[in-house]
């Protein structure tokens, strides 16, 4: 639960993400509501505004979408590597420079929703 973190344990980045989460809700709880809420949200918009961005250079449902899979995937694997009690040093990822060449635009939402899906269940497998 995140009421069993320490400050120390995050980046103080993350902590307004942290304080999104019940302080008693366990984390395969959390994953898998996360993943049920997130599903709900995407299908219940229009098809019209999935390739919608509000102004240039901001980015789409699906972009934001495919964004969430692949920081998943990162976050994952950092956590497999925290498991494995790896001390290599994690380099960052710069989100912005993944969206252009992701190809989200071409995807149907269909295809990000399961793919979507298929990661956050590999991610509860992996906790």
């Amino acid at each position: 639960t995140t009421k069993d973190l320490q400050k120390e344990e995050y980046h103080e980045y993350y902590a307004h993400y942290v304080d999104q989460v019940a302080a008693d809700r366990d984390l395969l709880t959390a994953l898998r509501l996360g993943r049920d809420e997130t599903i709900a949200f995407f299908k219940a918009l229009p098809e019209d505004r999935w390739s919608y961005a509000y102004d240039t250079g901001k980015w789409t449902p699906k972009e934001v979408l495919l964004h969430l899979i692949d920081t998943e995937r990162i976050f994952s694997y950092r956590a497999l590597r925290f498991a494995r009690k790896d001390a290599t040093d994690l380099p960052g990822f710069d989100q912005n420079e993944y969206v252009a060449p992701s190809g989200a635009q071409q995807r149907s939402m269909d295809s990000l929703l399961k793919e979507y899906s298929s990661v956050r269940e590999s991610s509860i497998a992996l906790f």
